[in-house]
C-alpha cells in the first residue's frame, strides 16, 4: 500500500510536468459546434512513454499518451485515443476513451501484474482540428496514427522510490522544507482534524506570554485575582493556528483591537496589527489551487463583517481581496480547503451551495482560469454574482431541521419530541444530488412522556451528529441517557447501558472516535461507551483530593482533543467564584483503557466564555485563567554538557564523568524564568513534569521528589571500539555523574546521550580523557653473597658466644649452691 501511494504521488507530479489539464473538456465534436468543412489532411504522429521503466511487478507506471500536435486553448483536446498492452503471458490489456489536454498529450496509470517484457502502443483515431493551432487550419483532417511500440521491462524486484523522510527527532520549526512530505502528519492547523498532530505526551510548557493583567492582585484586595472573562466577557476569543503561526486577540472590549501573530513553537511575536477598523479574524484558510497553470496553497485569514469578507494575507497581516454580498448560509470546507457555504430551505425544497473558488474566478474559463493569485489580488468581488456552485431541488415535507452536511455524501436532519424521533437524509453524491435516502419515524419509549424528557442542556436538539462515524445522539436529560441512531439508515441503534451522574444535567459534552463515544460533564466522571451497542467500557473520575470544587467530589471537565490514542481534558465552569478553586486538573488519558498518561493539578485552567485550547503543529495553545497568560504545551529541546578529567589518569585508576541535562525550550529564556534559573532549567522525568512546570512557570514551591532523566554513557577507546559503559540518572538540578575505570591505556572519547522523553527531544554531548600506562613495578633488593672466610669467622664467633654462655650458666649454679 505504501509503495502504491508513493507511485501515485510520482504519477501526479509527472502528470503535472506533462501539463495535463484539470479543465473539463467537451465530450463530443458536436458540442464544439464546428461545421464539418475539411480544408486538408495532416499526418499525425502518436507517441507513448512510460515512467518509470523498468518497474517492479504491481507498481504503478505513468503512461504519457498523445500526438505531437497541440491545440489552441486549454478547453480543447484530442478524443478517443487508446493503448494496447501486450503482456508477457500472452494476454492483451487495453485502455480506451482517452482524452488529451491542449498540449496534445495526457497520462494514464497502468499496473503490470506479472514480470517480463511488455509492448505498449498508442492509437490516435482520425478527427478534425477544432480551431487553427500551430499553423494547422481549423477543420484539417488529422489522420489516424499508431505510435511505435514501446518496450516496458517489469522485474520481480520492486523499484526503489524516493526514500520517505523520517519524522523529526529534534525540536523543529517552520517553514518545513517541502520535500519532507511525511511531516504533514504532524503539522495540522487548528481547524483541521486533530490527527494531524503528535499531541503532547506530558504537560511540558514550551513558553508563556502575558495576555492581560492577571493572577493574584494582592494587597488590600486580599486573595482575589484579576478578572478573567467568565462569564460572558471571555478573553482570547478569536484565535487560530495556521501553518505554525498563532493569531489571537486579547479580549472582547480592548481598544484598539490588536491581532497578534506569534510563532507557535517559539513564542516569538511576528507582528501585531489592527485589522481594518478594529475587526477580528473569523476563520482561517489554506486553499490548494491545482490547475493547468499553477499548483500551490494560498493562506488567508478571513475578516467577516456582515456579508463582506476580507481575505488577509496570513504572512503579512495585510488585506489581499474582498468578497462582498456573500450569501447567507453555513460554512463548510471543501476537499481542497475552499470555503463553501450551504443554505437549505426545507419549506421551498431547495439547497444552494456557494463556493469561494468560483467566486474568486469571477466566471473565468479557459486560459484566464489558470491562476488564482493574480485573479483575486486587490479585487472587490461580488460573491453572489459569481460564487454559486449549484442550486438543487431536495425532497419537500421533511420535518425538523438540518443536523449536518457532508459535501459529496449526504445531508441529515430530523426532529424529536416525547413521542417520536424523525430522521431523514438526502444524497449529495454526484448524479444523485437531492435524492431522498430515508425518512423514518421511531416511536419513543413511554418513559419520555412520563418523565417530560427534554433533549439537550440548552434547547431541543441532537446532542451529537457525527457523519464520519454515521451516528447521531439524542440526550434525554431527565433520564441521563444517550439514544443512538444510525445515520446511514435512520434506524435506532441503542440506548446507553447506565445513566450519567445527575450533575451532568447542567453540562455535558461528547465525542466519537476509535469506535467509542466519550462523554463528560459537570459531574467530572469520564465515560467511555462502545458505539456498536452502548455498553459502558470504562470510567475515570477527575478526583478532587482537597474538596476544593464546590459542586461535586470530582472536577468538571471538558474533552478538548482526541489524538494518537489519547484524550485531553481541561477544567472550567460557567461563572466561577473568586478566589478561584485551586488545583484544577488537566488530564490526558489512554483512549483505549482510560488509564492516566499524565495529569497535573493546578497548572492549567481554561475558560468557558473565551477561547478554548487549540492545537496545531503538535502543540496545544491555551489561555490560562489562573494567571491570564497564553501557554504553549509540547515537547521541547534539551541540551547536555559532559566533562571528564583534563589531566591524564594512569591505567588502573578510576575517574568521574559528570555533566548536566538542561531544558532549553523558548520559555526558559524568558526573563521571569531565566532570573530564577541562572544556570538553566533542569530537564526532569515525565513523571515529575507536572509539578516541575508549576515550579518553573507558576512559581509554586520547588517539589522535593523530582527525578531527572536517564543518561547513557559510551566511549570510543584507543583501539577504535565504541561501547556503552553504563547509565545514570540526573538529579533535580539536572546534574549527573558516573564512575568509570578504564581497562586499556590511550585516548578516549566519551559520549553522554539523553534519548529523549515525552517532554523533551534527545540531546548529547562529548568530552575526552587520556589514560597513561601504569608505572613499572620496582624490584626488591637482593642480599650480597657471603664469602667462605666470613662463614668460618661467623661460625667461630657463634661457638665462642655459646661457650661463654655455658660457662656463665655453670658459675650461676655454683654460686646458688653456696
Amino acid at each position: 500500500m505504501k509503495n502504491s501511494k508513493t507511485a501515485t504521488a510520482i504519477a501526479i507530479v509527472l502528470v503535472s510536468v506533462f501539463a495535463i489539464s484539470v479543465i473539463a473538456l467537451p465530450a463530443t465534436y458536436a458540442q464544439l459546434d464546428i461545421p464539418y468543412v475539411s480544408t486538408g489532411r495532416f499526418t499525425t504522429k502518436a507517441f507513448i512513454g512510460a515512467l518509470p521503466n523498468p518497474v517492479g511487478v504491481g507498481q504503478e507506471v505513468l503512461l504519457h499518451i498523445g500526438i505531437q500536435q497541440q491545440l489552441a486553448t486549454v478547453d480543447r483536446g484530442w478524443y478517443g485515443m487508446s493503448v494496447t498492452i501486450e503482456r508477457p503471458d500472452g494476454k492483451i490489456d487495453t485502455i480506451t476513451d482517452i482524452k488529451t489536454d491542449s498540449t496534445g498529450g495526457t497520462g494514464r496509470v497502468y499496473v503490470p501484474p506479472v514480470a517480463g517484457t511488455y509492448y505498449l502502443q498508442s492509437h490516435f483515431p482520425e478527427q478534425r482540428m477544432p480551431t487553427t493551432a500551430g499553423g494547422i487550419p481549423a477543420n484539417t483532417t488529422m489522420l489516424a496514427s499508431d505510435s511505435p511500440k514501446l518496450t516496458l521491462v517489469v522485474t520481480e524486484e520492486p523499484l526503489q522510490y524516493y526514500p520517505a523522510a523520517p519524522l523529526p527527532n529534534e525540536f523543529w520549526t517552520r517553514p518545513i522544507n517541502a520535500q519532507l512530505r511525511e511531516w504533514s502528519a504532524i503539522s495540522g492547523s487548528s481547524w483541521m482534524d486533530n490527527e494531524y498532530n503528535e499531541a503532547p505526551e506530558s504537560p511540558h510548557v514550551l513558553w508563556t506570554k502575558p495576555l492581560t493583567m492577571g493572577g493574584l492582585v494582592g494587597g488590600d484586595i486580599g486573595d482575589h485575582s484579576f478578572e478573567h472573562g467568565d462569564a460572558y466577557e471571555g478573553k482570547w476569543p478569536n484565535r487560530l493556528i495556521l501553518a505554525g503561526r498563532m493569531y489571537y486577540t486579547a479580549g472582547p472590549y480592548e481598544r484598539p483591537v490588536v491581532t497578534y501573530c506569534v510563532d507557535l513553537r517559539t513564542g516569538e511575536q511576528i507582528w501585531a496589527k489592527v485589522l481594518l477598523d478594529n475587526r477580528t479574524i473569523s476563520t482561517g484558510q489554506t486553499f490548494y489551487w491545482d490547475n493547468f497553470n499553477y499548483h500551490g496553497t494560498f493562506d488567508y485569514l478571513w475578516v467577516v463583517v456582515s456579508s463582506n469578507w476580507t481575505a488577509i494575507d496570513a504572512f503579512t497581516g495585510e488585506p489581499s481581496f474582498t468578497f462582498y454580498s456573500v450569501p447567507s448560509g453555513t460554512n463548510i470546507y471543501g476537499p481542497s480547503g475552499e470555503i463553501c457555504r450551504y443554505s437549505i430551505s426545507l419549506n421551498s425544497g431547495l439547497m444552494t451551495l456557494w463556493n469561494s473558488t468560483k467566486a474568486g474566478l469571477r466566471g473565468a474559463s479557459g486560459m484566464s482560469a489558470g491562476s488564482w493569485g493574480s485573479r483575486v489580488a486587490n479585487q472587490q468581488i461580488n460573491a453572489t454574482t459569481y460564487g454559486l456552485e449549484y442550486n438543487i431541488s431536495i425532497p419537500t415535507g421533511l420535518r425538523g431541521s438540518v443536523r449536518s452536511v457532508s459535501l459529496g455524501d449526504k445531508v441529515v436532519g430530523g426532529t424529536q419530541n416525547t413521542t417520536h424521533v424523525v430522521n431523514w437524509a438526502f444524497s449529495l453524491k454526484a448524479g444523485q444530488e437531492g435524492q431522498l435516502l430515508y425518512d423514518k419515524v421511531w416511536n419513543a419509549p413511554a418513559s419520555w412522556m412520563a418523565n417530560n424528557v427534554t433533549f439537550a442542556t440548552y434547547g431541543s436538539s441532537w446532542a451529537l451528529t457525527d457523519l464520519d462515524a454515521n451516528i447521531g445522539l439524542i440526550w434525554a436529560k431527565e433520564e441521563l441517557l444517550h439514544y443512538a441512531f444510525d445515520l446511514n439508515t435512520g434506524n435506532f441503534l441503542w440506548v446507553s447501558e447506565v445513566p450519567h451522574h445527575y450533575l451532568d444535567t447542567y453540562s455535558i459534552g461528547r465525542r466519537i472516535e476509535y469506535g467509542k463515544m466519550y462523554s463528560v460533564g459537570m459531574a467530572g466522571i469520564i465515560y467511555c461507551w462502545d458505539t456498536a451497542n452502548g455498553k459502558l467500557l470504562w470510567t475515570y473520575n477527575a478526583t478532587d483530593p482537597y474538596s476544593e470544587f464546590l459542586w461535586g467530589n470530582y472536577w468538571a471537565e471538558d474533552l478538548l482533543f482526541i489524538q494518537g490514542g489519547k484524550l485531553y481534558f481541561f477544567h472550567s465552569e460557567h461563572s466561577p467564584v473568586n478566589p478561584l478553586f485551586r488545583g484544577a486538573p488537566a488530564v490526558c488519558l489512554d483512549a483505549e483503557t482510560g488509564e492516566e498518561v499524565w495529569r497535573v493539578d493546578g497548572l492549567f485552567r481554561k475558560t468557558d466564555w473565551g477561547g478554548s485550547p487549540i492545537m496545531g503543529d503538535s502543540v496545544i495553545a491555551m489561555y490560562n485563567s489562573y494567571d491570564q497568560q497564553v501557554y504553549a504545551i509540547g515537547k521541547g529541546p534539551s541540551a547536555m554538557t559532559v566533562e571528564a578529567p583534563m589531566a591524564a589518569i594512569t591505567l588502573g585508576s578510576s575517574l568521574v564523568i559528570r555533566g548536566t541535562v538542561i531544558d532549553v525550550s523558548p520559555g526558559t529564556k524568558q526573563t521571569s524564568v531565566a532570573l530564577r534559573f541562572p544556570k538553566g532549567v533542569p530537564a526532569v522525568s515525565d513523571e515529575s513534569q507536572g509539578e516541575w512546570m508549576k515550579h518553573v512557570y507558576a512559581q509554586f514551591a520547588r517539589p522535593m521528589d523530582v527525578t531527572g532523566v536517564d543518561v547513557t554513557l559510551s566511549v570510543l577507546d584507543s583501539n577504535g571500539n565504541y561501547r556503552d559503559i553504563g547509565t545514570t540518572t540526573a538529579d533535580a538540578d539536572g546534574f549527573f555523574k558516573f564512575k568509570f575505570t578504564p581497562d586499556i591505556e590511550g585516548e578516549y572519547t566519551v559520549y553522554a546521550s539523553f534519548e529523549g522523553s515525552g517532554s523533551y527531544y534527545p540531546s548529547h554531548a562529548t568530552s575526552a580523557f587520556t589514560v597513561d600506562p601504569a608505572p613499572a613495578t620496582p624490584l626488591e633488593p637482593q642480599p650480597e653473597p657471603v664469602s667462605m672466610t666470613d662463614t668460618y669467622v661467623m661460625g667461630m664467633g657463634i661457638a665462642v658466644i655459646v661457650a661463654i654462655a655455658i660457662v656463665g650458666a655453670v658459675l650461676v649454679l655454683i654460686l646458688r649452691k653456696r
